[in-house]
């Protein structure tokens, strides 16, 4: 199962991008990505403050990374499949609007498929929400704020897999 993207960018072209199962290797630079976000600027801040994705974490659940051709990583997501929901999500600020969020969903579906899922629950970044939106997901409720760690209600969806 080899995902792959290649197209217009920024530049011209993107490079082409593979999605590839994460290794411990790869904490830092995920940690990384999550606590540069543009997505979690002002009110959103607390959220990814001091967050860490571990190399424990990467080896426990199914953690995905697109990588470019000269190997940035560009996005990650975290698929738990018991019960199945996308845990994490996050594109490089660079990349976003460019396609590396529609690869990661398309890969995560496949495995989900290949798992036997037939839908993935995801709890969004209320800024996300128009995103998973056009990639299907349906909204199916609100998950409360839990303080001090999330300070907002956010969307509960369902992301169909099938297909």
């Amino acid at each position: 199962m080899a995902s792959r993207l290649t197209g217009p960018g920024a530049a011209g072209r993107t490079p082409v991008v593979a999605v590839r199962r994460a290794t411990a290797r790869d904490a830092k630079r995920l940690t990384r990505l999550v606590r540069t976000s543009r997505a979690y600027e002002g009110p959103y801040a607390s959220m990814v403050a001091g967050y860490r994705v571990g190399p424990d974490y990467i080896e426990a659940h199914q953690v995905f990374v697109a990588v470019a051709a000269d190997g940035r990583v560009l996005g990650f997501y975290a698929l738990l499949l018991d019960p199945p929901e996308l845990d994490l999500m996050f594109v490089a600020n660079d990349v976003q609007g460019l396609g590396t969020g529609r690869l990661l969903i398309g890969d995560l579906r496949e495995r989900a498929r290949a798992a036997g899922i037939e839908s993935v629950r995801v709890v969004a970044h209320p800024p996300a929400e128009g995103f998973y939106r056009g990639m299907g997901a349906v909204r199916t409720g609100t998950e409360a704020a839990r303080p001090p760690a999330v300070m907002w209600d956010r969307p509960e969806m369902r992301l169909p897999v099938g297909g």
